[in-house]
């Protein structure tokens, strides 16, 4: 029988950090299913989902602990079952303005206001070609649960956007 291990990981950044996950999770029989991983400031951060036959966890779990000594911080959680809302709806929002201190907090309110679930974030900060501003632009893949008022989303999203003088779009 095989046991789901979702893995956060994060080091100083240097080649070899992925393979020595795989090789660990091999050694002990496991499948890597999903995974999203990046350099960031000079640190490597990932999350990654492994199926691992249950005679295997413990052990993999013991020799994921002694890659500390390799500079790897790693915390291994087994996953239970994963509940989605019937009938959500996948959405893409995008946000682009001016840098400013706030903005995914103020997103976020937002949506938590209405029971939006972020699946997927991703942001980041360019300077603007022309005027020489930092320029905020994030993306995020959401689930809208079937009973959230789109339209008072989507009002209260633009109410914001006009606020902050950024654009905001949602789209399916």
């Amino acid at each position: 029988m095989k046991k789901s291990i979702v893995l956060t990981v994060i080091s100083q950044d240097h080649p070899g950090i992925v393979e020595t996950l795989s090789e660990t999770l091999a050694d002990h029989g496991g499948n890597w299913v999903e995974s999203s991983m990046l350099s960031l400031a000079g640190k490597f951060a990932g999350i990654l989902l492994a199926d691992v036959p249950e005679n295997e966890t413990e052990g993999l779990i013991a020799d994921l602990a002694a890659l500390e000594s390799k500079g790897l911080q790693i915390v291994a959680e087994p996953c239970g079952n994963v509940t989605t809302s019937e009938g959500a709806s996948a959405f893409c929002l995008e946000l682009i303005g001016q840098d400013r201190p706030g903005i995914v907090r103020n997103i976020t309110q937002i949506l938590a206001k209405h029971d939006v679930n972020v699946d997927e974030l991703e942001t980041q900060c360019q300077e603007a070609s022309m005027s020489g501003e930092t320029l905020f632009m994030a993306k995020a893949h959401v689930s809208i649960p079937a009973e959230t008022s789109l339209s008072a989303l989507r009002k209260e999203l633009e109410n914001l956007a006009n606020e902050l003088m950024v654009d905001i779009k949602l789209e399916r």
